[in-house]
Parts: C-alpha cells; structure tokens; sequence
C-alpha cells in the first residue's frame, strides 16, 4: 500500500497537512477518527453475543 517511509517523509506529510488544513481543523479530525474508532471497537466487542442469539433463535425456526 504505502512503500516504507522514513522519520523525514513523515515529517513532511505532517506538515503539508498543517499547511492544506490548519491546526483546527486536523485536531477535529483526530478527535473524530479516535471517536469513530472506539465506537467501531464496542460495537464489534459486542458483536459475537449477537451471532450467538440469531444462531439460536434461526435453529429453534
């Protein structure tokens, strides 16, 4: 996907992003991926109790 990128071209990328989008709008970006990914981890943590009971319910049918 990426190649391998070093410690500078990181560095880079940051900046250019700071640039393009500015201070605020990258640290409500932060703050909505971080969010996004705890709910996408409760909610698959909460997943397989589900499975289970349409497996049941699908073999009582």
């Amino acid at each position: 996907m990426l190649p391998n990128l070093g410690g500078w071209e990181w560095v880079i990328i940051a900046v250019v992003a700071l640039i393009l989008f500015g201070g605020a709008r990258l640290a409500n970006f932060g703050k909505n991926a971080g969010k996004a990914i705890r709910d996408f981890k409760e909610e698959t943590s909460a997943a397989p109790g589900v499975a289970d009971n349409v497996t049941a319910d699908d073999a009582r049918a």
